[in-house]
């Protein structure tokens, strides 16, 4: 039988502003892994996958715009949310 390979871990350090790292961790429910959430959300950052955050406001409502028929009502508060920014 073929032996699986384990990932391996190291431990870094890092410097966070203790009020982010307070705010963090009282998202995270009992069970939930700390180093894990940090892994993920890098590996997100490695593949280049953006968050809402990476945008501004006018770029979500324009591609927002692009996911409903024309003149719907929800193109229609789209239009008008783009009218007012």
């Amino acid at each position: 039988m073929k032996r699986r390979s384990k990932t391996k871990y190291t431990q870094i350090h890092v410097s966070i502003p203790v009020r982010i790292l307070e705010d963090f961790d009282d998202t995270l429910d009992f069970k939930q892994s700390r180093s894990k959430i940090i892994s993920n959300l890098i590996k997100s950052y490695l593949q280049g996958e953006a968050s809402l955050h990476d945008y501004s406001r006018l770029e979500i409502i324009e591609h927002l715009q692009y996911q409903y028929d024309k003149d719907s009502p929800e193109d229609v508060l789209i239009q008008a949310l783009l009218a007012l920014h």
